[in-house]
């Protein structure tokens, strides 16, 4: 995954304050147990993870993630723990 397309994904995101929160909670749930004891410390999602949603999501690893199917990601995360926790 490029550095152009985490940037693209993170300002589509970076717009919408509405999924901030939720954005950075998915940041953390997807980062592995201890990710600040490992270098470099950053909350970084376990690569199979990605491959495998890349792959769900686009039949293909090779696929950089569309920074609107981010948005909706982060989206349905949202309404889902609003459904499913108040």
């Amino acid at each position: 995954m490029g550095t152009a397309v985490t940037r693209a994904a993170v300002a589509a995101v970076a717009v919408r304050p509405s999924l901030w929160l939720t954005a950075l909670r998915q940041v953390l749930v997807l980062a592995p147990r201890g990710w600040w004891h490992r270098w470099p410390p950053l909350p970084l999602a376990d690569p199979a993870y990605l491959r495998f949603r890349l792959l769900t999501a686009y039949g293909t690893t090779d696929h950089a993630p569309e920074p609107d199917d981010v948005v909706a990601y982060v989206g349905w995360c949202r309404d889902w723990r609003r459904a499913h926790w108040g």
